[in-house]
């Protein structure tokens, strides 16, 4: 997993920090929006021919971890903050 992390870069130079693939000026939003219209991974990697299969595979895993955070109930959350 770290791997496919390591091709996800972010840096304020290249479009103004968001995460992009390998330093290029391709969002890992903007593929996730290819995905989420329908666009297939051979579609995606046509019409961006300097993309791989692996950086796909990486903005799957880096979008799945944004996603991974602990919730807490309401009452949990009044609980820490007392």
């Amino acid at each position: 997993m770290s791997d496919l992390l390591a091709r996800i870069t972010i840096d304020p130079e290249v479009l103004h920090g968001r995460p992009c693939i390998r330093g290029m000026r391709i969002s890992v939003a903007d593929v996730l929006a290819l995905l989420s219209s329908g666009a297939s991974r051979d579609e995606i990697l046509d019409d961006y021919p300097y993309l791989e299969n692996a950086d796909i595979d990486a903005v799957l895993a880096f979008a799945a971890k944004q996603t991974d955070h602990p919730r807490l109930t309401a009452d949990e959350f009044q609980e820490v903050n007392r």
